[in-house]
């Protein structure tokens, strides 16, 4: 029986897998799910000019991303919490699990394959590496 898990969502089509994977669990009586989001740090603070097109509204994102996570948390039959962070996605997750005492971390993975992998990184891949807990990755169909 699982008293906490961590489930870090990034708002792509594979979260609703991720959520669904969550009915097969067994929590205990006093289970707790922690949602979390990272959103990610920019590549550079520097501030755009007035006249660049800007890219969406951090504001309008974390909303976006806020409103997400508390329709999935309606759907838990077991007591949750959101967290909405900044950093970098797969040290925020394990820093959050460590917070937390978390006994399993359930993230999804993107499939990357080949150099789209190499390029562009694991999340899912760092965080099964570096976590102090299980780590259960769903993956997409």
């Amino acid at each position: 029986m699982l008293n906490t898990v961590l489930v870090a969502l990034d708002g792509s089509e594979i979260a609703e897998r991720v959520i669904q994977t969550l009915d097969d669990l067994a929590f205990s009586e006093d289970g707790r799910v922690i949602l979390c989001h990272v959103f990610p740090t920019p590549e550079s603070e520097i501030e755009l000019p007035a006249d660049r097109p800007q890219s969406e509204s951090p504001t309008f994102s974390y909303f976006h991303i806020e409103k997400q996570l508390q329709s999935y948390q309606e759907k838990l039959s077991v007591k949750s919490d959101l967290e909405l962070v900044t950093g970098d996605p797969a040290e925020e997750i394990i820093r959050l699990a460590n917070i937390y005492k978390t006994e399993l971390i359930v993230i999804g993975s993107r499939g990357l394959m080949g150099m789209k992998r190499i390029v562009q990184g694991s999340v899912s891949s760092q965080v099964v590496e570096e976590a102090n807990c299980s780590v259960l990755v769903v993956k997409p169909n």
